[in-house]
């Protein structure tokens, strides 16, 4: 939101300013010499002094603008960071896991030893045997 917010504001002060340099070119438009300024129809008539004040304010404009523009990407930097960092943990986690599980397998092979496999014994899961039929 921050992101959009600069976005437009930085949008809208290079609009202006751009429109107010390329409007308002030509001898006619001398400040000296009595011409005015305008922009969108909004015209700014007096000073050299007002018109360089109406430029400062929409260069801060701008500046906010591209200000909140670097704040909104350095926190979705930030938070892309913390994501893939949790999946390098989530990964860690998860072969820890797996090894913690092959030494449980290994651990319960060693205890309960091997099982003889006679003709006539059938193993079912878990290890639990049946009777012959």
């Amino acid at each position: 939101m921050i992101l959009i917010l600069g976005l437009i504001i930085l949008i809208a002060a290079m609009i202006i300013g751009v429109v107010g340099v390329f409007g308002n070119m030509g001898t006619d438009h001398a400040l000296g010499t009595g011409g005015d300024f305008s922009i969108f129809g909004y015209h700014v008539m007096g000073s050299t002094g007002s018109v360089f004040l109406a430029g400062v304010v929409v260069g801060g404009a701008a500046l906010l603008g591209l200000t909140l523009v670097m704040l909104g990407v350095r926190r979705s930097a930030r938070a892309r960071r913390g994501v893939a960092v949790s999946r390098r943990e989530a990964a860690v986690v998860d072969r820890e896991r797996d090894d913690l599980i092959k030494q449980r397998d290994i651990a319960r092979a060693e205890t309960v030893g091997p099982v003889a496999d006679t003709p006539g014994s059938r193993r079912h899961w878990f290890g639990h045997r049946t009777a012959p039929r």
